[in-house]
């Protein structure tokens, strides 16, 4: 599921490609979704990239390629790329603190608020909360969370598709931490935290991705990784 800007964004292009062969100037995709710079097409462009719907073509003018449409719409190419991590849920409310879940072993149940994956209304998972079991000494300090992984932003960090993270709620975080981040209050990605110049870094763990830089004031930080588990099908 993509944002409404996204979705907005992505026909946009696909339509100018359909209409003219290339994709539309970063002035006209301001135009059309209404926006006030074009700092805001950048971080969609980025997004639908990592998603996956769209690609950038090296040494070309207006070089981005509409790889997919949303499953409701007829999609333009059938090979899936990269998809990123970004998290959605209700991250603005606090969670109980992790309870001792009856179990012969140390055990504690903690939130499941949904999957990694790129656009995804934050709003969607709201009241769509799950609990899940996880061993005590996996559960942070404060209150603690779980998200599902559905992408490959961080895999050289041994962070894989489909492993659960634990996600101890926080505002603050030190350099090095891996964190929830949510960027402009609209959507939250899982990234290593840095300072530079000023600005927020958030660092994936995988070469085929750019470090995003943003201003202090663009980035929340949600929670900080304290654990993952894994299944083996």
């Amino acid at each position: 599921m993509l944002t409404k800007k996204q979705n907005l964004l992505l026909m946009f292009i696909h339509e100018k490609v359909q209409e003219n062969g290339v994709a539309p100037s970063f002035d006209e995709m301001k135009d059309a979704l209404g926006l006030k710079s074009k700092s805001g097409i950048h971080r969609l462009v980025g997004a639908l990239e990592e998603r996956g719907f769209l690609r950038r073509l090296a040494n070309r003018a207006r070089a981005l390629e509409v790889v997919k449409l949303p499953d409701n719409m007829t999609a333009t190419a059938q090979t899936p790329v990269d998809k990123s991590n970004i998290v959605t849920g209700n991250f603005g409310a606090p969670h109980p603190r992790a309870t001792q879940a009856p179990s012969a072993v140390d055990v504690a149940e903690v939130p499941l608020h949904g999957r990694i994956a790129a656009g995804t209304p934050i709003e969607a998972l709201e009241n769509a909360d799950n609990n899940i079991a996880v061993p005590m000494d996996m559960v942070g300090r404060g209150q603690t969370y779980a998200l599902t992984v559905d992408g490959d932003s961080m895999e050289e960090m041994g962070i894989m598709d489909g492993d659960t993270v634990l996600i101890e709620s926080c505002t603050t975080a030190r350099e090095g931490d891996v964190v929830v981040a949510l960027l402009d209050g609209e959507e939250a990605t899982l990234k290593t935290f840095k300072k530079q110049n000023n600005h927020i870094a958030l660092v994936p763990a995988n070469r085929r991705y750019d470090t995003q830089f943003y201003e202090p004031r663009r980035v929340q930080i949600q929670g900080k990784l304290v654990g993952l588990m894994r299944t083996y099908h």
